[in-house]
Order: C-alpha cells, then structure tokens, then sequence
C-alpha cells in the first residue's frame, strides 16, 4: 500500500477536559488545550491543528468542544470556521462528541474517512505522525476502526494497552505496512502488569487516537449503543437547520456519557473489527507536571523553566520545575525534582514523584473556589 493517502481525511478534534492534574496552570476557564505548555509559542490545540492540516487537505478540520470555550477556540484557530465547530453544552465524554462529529461530518460529505485526535496530546515526531495517520486512513477504508498504538518506552501506570496480533488483510490479498489486528484493550494495569506486557512484545500504548469510515463508526455505535446512535442522528440531522437550538438543547442531555474505548473499541476489537498502526512520534499526552518537566529543555543548572527563566534563581535543585506565572522572583535552593507553579491567585508546590496526587488536591478544594475557575 502506498504512503500517500487513498482518500481525504476528516479530521475530528475533541477538546474537552479540565486538565486538573495541572492546576493552578489549568483552569475551568483556561484548560490545558488552550495553553502553550512546551514554550512554542503555539497551544496544545494549534500544534494539533497544524499537525493535522497537511494529512486533511481535501478533507477538513472539525473542532468539538464545551459552549464555554468556543469562542476561545475560534480566535486560537481563526481559519477553521465557525461551521467546522461543534460546541457541546456539557460534558457527555469522547463517544457522543466523537459521532456527533462523524454524523455531521456524513451529512455533508458523504461516507468519508474520519480520524478523532486528541486536542491537548504533544507529538514530536511530525513526520512518524503523519505516516501512521496516512496508513490508518487506508486500513480505515477497508472498513476497520483504526487506532493509533504509541510504542511503550517504560512500563507506565498511566496508560492504557492494545494488544496486537496477526497483520492486517486488506480487499485485495495485500497486507498493510505495519497494521496488525487488534486482540484486546486492557485498562491502566499496575507496574508488574505494565513490565509483562512491554516484555511480550504485543503492547501499546493505547492514546485514543480512532479512524473508520463514517458509516462503520455510526454503525458500530448502532450495534453496541442503539439509544445513543439515535440521540446522535437526531441532532445532526438538525445541526444544519435552524432547529439545532432547540433540538440540541432537548436530546443533548439524555445522550449516555461513555468513552469511545468502552461503547465501540473493546466490544469491536472482540469481534476482529480493529486494527492497530504501531508508531514511535515522541508521543505525551502531558498528564501532569512530571510529564511536562520532560517536555522543557532543561537549563546549565538542571531547572526546567516553563516562563520568563529570569525570574527563576536556582542552585542544587537538578529535575525542578518552575512555573513562574506571579510575576515575581522563585528562588529553589536544594530541593532536586521540586515542582513551583506559581500564578497570581495560587501556589502549587510539590515533586515530581507527587504530580499525579494533584487532582485530588484540586478535588477537595471544590467547585466554587474562585481559583478553580
């Protein structure tokens, strides 16, 4: 099969998420894919944007997110249109925001290919990207729900796993270059778990990244979520109307709030309806502040400065993270791996070995503090 796309591809930007896990940065009102969090001067959500455009030309960009943040999301991508932005009016997870995207994207285009990629994940490897997405695209059209499987540099708890098997069939006798059938999804396993599966060989990291064909995700979802198909054919039969108000405001709320891995990938993988592109792009879905302390290039004195660096005075402190965002000097003295994010209204000080305990931290704050917003 070769490398250049048989097809368009359609792609399908869920941005959504509160991305507590790097609070204070990270906001209701600001969450993680609005920010620029590597220092490039670009969000999480332009760097996917443009990753994407070179694999969509053809096809096109839809951008599904909370009716709070459309506005943002618009002046951040100015070219993409407010026609390609689907806003939800709450939060009902990956998989009805994911087919209303695919079912809207139908009704215009036809049976087309679709791919749905994280809006706050960071990818180093552009080119690794593009050549996974541009495979995935053709498998997808064999009629395969497609997924993206991150190869596994450590034994991570973070994570997610797919299990691959045998090489992919397509139509015509051929195989595909690297896609493989997928076995099973497993879900965040504990660190023997994660170490037996890196040491088979099979595994992956599973980042969520899915491309079918429009009709075979709708059909799929028909098959395993007959309700929430309906739901989803529903509204996009009126998003183009002038009914979508009304009826996005009526059957929105009554959707099932499922992930995408639960409701179509593990239930088709059991069927042999998923294949899996293996791909090493550098991938980091930036989880918390361990993660993105190894984003940022670290300085002569060890210290990863997310900021104005000249408002950060170390010595002895090799592996810290500073997030000065205050306006004021942070002076680390001694402490190895500290984390300092400091922003006008709140300080966060922790370790690296502690980012993930963050969450809970933001948790039993409460929703109605003003520096949750």
């Amino acid at each position: 099969m070769p490398e250049t796309q048989p097809e368009p591809l359609h792609a399908i930007v869920p941005a959504g998420g509160a991305g507590t896990r790097l609070w204070p940065l990270s906001r209701r009102a600001a969450p993680k894919f609005l920010l620029d969090l590597t220092g490039s001067g670009r969000s999480l959500l332009q760097q996917t944007h443009d990753r994407l455009r070179p694999l969509t030309e053809g096809g096109g960009v839809v951008v599904v997110t909370g009716a709070a943040h459309a506005a943002a999301v618009l002046q951040q991508l100015p070219d993409l249109g407010e026609e390609n932005l689907l806003a939800e009016p709450s939060p009902r997870d990956s998989m009805a925001a994911i087919a209303l995207a695919a079912a809207v994207v139908r009704r215009r285009h036809g049976d087309v290919v679709v791919g749905s990629f994280a809006a706050d994940h960071v990818i180093a490897d552009t080119a690794a990207f593009g050549r996974a997405v541009r495979e995935a695209v053709g498998v997808a059209r064999a009629g395969y729900v497609v997924t993206i499987g991150i190869e596994a540099d450590h034994p991570s708890t973070a994570f997610g796993y797919v299990r691959s098997g045998d090489p992919v069939r397509l139509p015509d006798g051929a195989t595909a270059p690297t896609a493989r059938q997928v076995r099973g999804f497993t879900e965040k396993p504990d660190a023997a778990t994660a170490a037996e599966y890196l040491a088979t060989g099979e595994y992956r990291w599973n980042a969520g990244m899915f491309v079918a064909r429009a009709d075979v995700l709708l059909d799929h979802l028909a098959a395993q979520r007959p309700e929430l198909r309906a739901g989803i054919d529903e509204i996009a039969d009126a998003w183009d109307t002038p009914a979508r108000t009304a009826v996005l405001e009526r059957v929105w709320p009554t959707l099932e709030k499922i992930a995408i891995d639960h409701a179509i990938a593990e239930p088709v993988a059991a069927e042999g309806g998923v294949a899996v592109v293996p791909a090493a792009m550098g991938w980091d879905d930036v989880g918390d502040f361990a993660n993105l302390a190894g984003l940022l290039p670290s300085g002569e004195d060890g210290v990863r400065v997310l900021g104005d660096a000249g408002h950060v005075v170390a010595d002895d402190a090799e592996g810290a993270l500073v997030v000065p965002r205050a306006g004021r000097t942070v002076a680390v003295l001694g402490v190895p791996d500290l984390v300092v994010v400091d922003t006008p209204d709140a300080l966060l000080v922790t370790t690296r070995e502690h980012a993930q305990r963050v969450k809970g931290v933001v948790e039993g704050l409460g929703t109605a503090r003003d520096h949750l917003r």
